[in-house]
């Protein structure tokens, strides 16, 4: 009786105006109905809202419609406030990139210029170029600091190319390696061997390889038994070879380059660079050393001064700041860049626009989504890199979009979007894929025109991924270095990029340590993202679908997002294996959460997470109790059920 009195309530208030609709929904009943009929009345709600517009469905699937919605709390409750940000307008550090100086004024090999103005299609040298390859050209040992995206390969790649094809006794394969260039991660050595590659077309009897774990040890060792003269490795691969492949000497080696030095040190290479220092200092003592980062650590001072003899330093960081001093000790000339790392700024492209977005947790996922609509789905040719902390976060994001943004058989009916498969490609890339398809990842990006790569750090280094047009940064990075490197996938070498760091309420300190760096960043409002569902009618719930115009106010959009959201949980919870996988995403997000830096901890802290909203972002509609209870307890709470 109680439903039917239910029933025939909502079927006379279905009458009333949307609005008043609205907010009867909002409300649940007053104190004196009973628990049963408060479900059923929320039930009905729900079901009303966010029902699909033709709804010819049996009974059964009505009902498990109805359970599909009955769990989806609101997303715009409970939010903490979001705060003012108050935003220091600091005078970022800016390095002009190109100068009017040409190769040809080098000196140079006619056919290296050639390869240079036809193949690489360059003409002008950056500023670090014409600093960098003059030195390097005397024979001298040279430390470089210069921003990301400034064109450091190609600084050391041309002197080493011009030093190698000028040898009097033509260079022969079995000779062995000349050249050794150390990066710290696979898709940079493939990169790095690429741009060698193009280089030595006219030289084609000096001859390129490239070493790196996730390759075939047998086929690499047939590679140096038959000769490589200018090598290119990842350190742990190359350690590797020196312990168990005879072949490989390094009695002619001439140059030693360390490319993302301090990356390489960041990784735990440090073991591995000291084997493969005392390997080469063994068999060879007389060589040109060059290290080059964007940033300077301590570390890599400690590297500086164990490798580099009497070096230059090359640091370009805007016109103040030009040096190029190649008297005095290594350590002497890092230690004050090294402070201005601390205090002052890094050099960042000016045609680089930097964003922020104060996000409360319920909305991460829904703004996220809503973001990679607005760009990829409603702009023409956008190719967007979203970084993630784990690999475990990269997959959960790229399977759920994968099912839920694009249109699939598997999808649930309320989120099939037949149209976004034309201008949606989702591709994902981290350290726990098999190289074979981390390759052909980093090659499909760079070659495609649009798409979205989901990756960890594995993507933030030296990688230059063409006409990237936007870098979200999902979490937040652990220091001020790691996101100037991150944002440094776009807007390289002149070309135009835009960045977006997104922020919890409580992380918006971050800005200002931020900002302490020199780095100058304006804020989206999270509405602002959101609004982009008003313009797909995917996102509608029936309420508005049967009235023809409207304005998009706040409660509009809410609702859009919400059925978002409810298009996720569905997703999610359509079975056991999928909330597993999602809480052992949470569980990642969590265990990453605990490991910033003491610097930052007053900034991120696990204390300061809500786990019930931040559940909500991975699609679970409550808090997993006990996170880290092991599956033996699990089995024996069974049992005893």
């Amino acid at each position: 009786q109680q439903a039917k009195a239910t029933k025939r309530k909502y079927q006379a208030s279905s009458e009333a105006s949307p609005a008043k609709r609205r907010n009867k929904a909002s409300f649940f009943p007053a104190k004196n109905t009973s628990v049963k009929e408060t479900q059923r009345t929320f039930k009905g709600n729900t079901q009303k809202a966010f029902s699909p517009k033709k709804y010819s469905l049996s009974t059964n699937d009505r009902n498990q419609e109805e359970k599909r919605c009955i769990k989806t709390s609101s997303l715009f409750k409970n939010n903490p406030e979001i705060p003012e940000l108050h935003r220091p307008v600091v005078k970022q550090v800016q390095e002009k990139v190109f100068t009017s100086a040409a190769f040809h004024e080098l000196g140079l090999h006619p056919h290296l210029i050639s390869t240079i103005n036809t193949v690489l299609k360059m003409s002008s040298m950056t500023r670090v170029q014409k600093q960098t390859i003059p030195a390097l050209l005397e024979g001298r040992d040279a430390l470089v600091r210069s921003q990301t995206g400034s064109g450091k390969t190609l600084a050391y790649c041309i002197p080493v190319v011009q030093s190698l094809q000028g040898v009097q006794s033509k260079i022969q394969r079995s000779d062995g390696p000349y050249a050794l260039v150390l990066v710290p991660t696979r898709e940079l050595a493939l990169q790095s061997f690429d741009t060698i590659q193009k280089l030595l077309k006219p030289f084609t009897w000096i001859v390129p390889g490239v070493l790196m774990g996730g390759e075939k040890r047998k086929s690499e060792k047939a590679r140096l038994r038959k000769g490589i003269n200018i090598l290119i490795s990842t350190p742990g691969r190359l350690v590797d070879h020196i312990k168990s492949t005879k072949n490989i000497h390094f009695n002619r080696i001439r140059w030693l380059i360390f490319d993302e030095a301090d990356r390489i040190l960041d990784l735990g290479f440090e073991k591995d660079i000291t084997v493969i220092l005392n390997a080469v200092n063994a068999e060879c003592q007389k060589r040109q050393n060059v290290l080059l980062s964007a940033t300077l650590t301590e570390g890599v001072t400690r590297l500086a001064d164990i490798s580099l003899h009497n070096p230059v330093t090359i640091a370009v960081l805007g016109e103040s700041c030009d040096q190029c001093n190649p008297k005095g000790k290594v350590v002497q000339e890092v230690s004050p860049l090294q402070t201005g790392d601390k205090l002052g700024g890094f050099a960042i492209p000016g045609s680089l626009d930097q964003h922020v977005a104060l996000v409360p947790s319920k909305l991460r996922l829904v703004s996220l989504a809503a973001f990679i609509l607005q760009k990829c789905k409603f702009e023409k040719d956008q190719k967007m890199i979203i970084f993630f902390s784990s690999c475990e976060l990269v997959e959960f994001h790229y399977n759920l979009f994968l099912q839920t943004l694009l249109s699939s058989p598997g999808a649930p009916a309320l989120g099939q979007l037949p149209s976004a498969s034309a201008r949606l490609k989702f591709l994902r890339l981290h350290g726990n894929m098999e190289q074979e398809e981390r390759t052909a990842v980093f090659q499909e990006f760079s070659h495609s025109k649009r798409g979205v790569l989901l990756c960890t750090d594995v993507a933030a280094r030296g990688l230059d991924l063409p006409q990237v047009t936007w870098i979200v940064q999902y979490n937040a990075p652990s220091s001020p270095a790691e996101y100037i490197h991150r944002i440094g996938r776009t807007a390289r070498i002149g070309c135009h990029g835009s960045s977006l760091l997104i922020l919890a309420p409580s992380e918006a300190e971050y800005v200002n340590s931020l900002a302490s760096h020199k780095i100058n960043i304006s804020e989206i409002k999270v509405e602002d993202i959101l609004s982009v569902l008003t313009r797909d009618d995917c996102f509608q719930g029936r309420l508005w679908r049967n009235q023809k115009s409207h304005a998009v106010g706040p409660q509009h959009i809410r609702e859009q997002a919400t059925v978002l959201q409810t298009i996720f949980e569905d997703y999610v919870h359509s079975s056991e294996k999928r909330v597993s996988w999602a809480k052992k995403a949470l569980q990642s997000f969590i265990r990453a959460y605990a490991t910033y830096p003491r610097e930052l901890k007053h900034i991120f802290h696990v204390r300061f997470l809500h786990l019930g909203h931040v559940a909500k972002s991975f699609g679970l509609r409550d808090a997993p109790q006990n996170l880290n209870v092991s599956a033996i307890k699990k089995k024996k709470a069974n049992q005893k059920r």
